[in-house]
């Protein structure tokens, strides 16, 4: 039985039917994004995801990966660094199309979730949250990215429908080295995000899972 089947298995057979179809990568960010947000230190499995209806940003990274799997991208995640006690990570569900990347992705703010795949490299992607990387002050918090992680290696953990699996993933992710997007000057530099943008920007955000408000 393939990984795929497998994950089917475990669903019940309305999700079936939900699973069956996320067949585009737009599909599957309207399905994130129609979950509430909650960023509890739990680390929910894809199937989990679904049988709970909720998740955060790894959790809806990781589903992400697993929907783009089946409909023939490779599962790839890649891990959003801000600086050190300023905000959380944000996790991405990586896709090519003619070798642009795009990507996946659930967060707790509106600028922040699906990319086209309309960018060169890794780190336009990246740079393409920039704008709208800021924390609950309104101060521009994203410093880096990693390298992505290929998660088809990985199936022997079971992440795809345990919690256990997912533990092993989110280490190897967060331990992956990141890759400077700015210098110390540049971002010593920078603007606080206006009432407008920030207020754009959380137009669907719980606030009570924001970055230093929650507990």
């Amino acid at each position: 039985m393939n990984t795929f089947a497998a994950f089917e298995t475990h669903l019940p057979p309305p999700a079936q039917q939900t699973w069956r179809g996320l067949a585009s990568p737009r599909a599957i960010q309207d399905y994130l994004d129609n979950l509430p947000y909650l960023a509890e230190e739990l680390d929910r499995s894809p199937l989990r995801v679904m049988t709970d209806g909720q998740c955060h940003c790894l959790d809806g990274g990781l589903f992400a990966a697993l929907a783009l799997w089946r409909i023939g991208f490779r599962p790839l995640v890649l891990d959003l660094v801000p600086a050190p006690g300023m905000d959380d990570d944000h996790v991405l569900a990586l896709f090519q199309v003619d070798g642009c990347w795009g990507a996946v992705a659930k967060s707790n703010y509106t600028g922040l979730g699906y990319r086209e795949p309309v960018y060169r490299s890794l780190r336009e992607l990246a740079m393409s949250y920039f704008e709208d990387y800021y924390n609950f002050e309104g101060k521009r918090s994203l410093r880096g990215y990693t390298r992505p992680l290929d998660l088809s290696p990985l199936t022997a953990t079971g992440w795809m429908w345990d919690e256990a699996g997912v533990r092993e993933v989110s280490k190897r992710l967060y331990a992956r080295k990141s890759i400077p997007l700015l210098n110390e000057t540049a971002a010593a530099h920078l603007s606080q995000a206006s009432e407008r943008a920030f207020k754009a920007a959380s137009l669907y955000t719980n606030f009570d899972w924001v970055y230093g408000v929650r507990k």
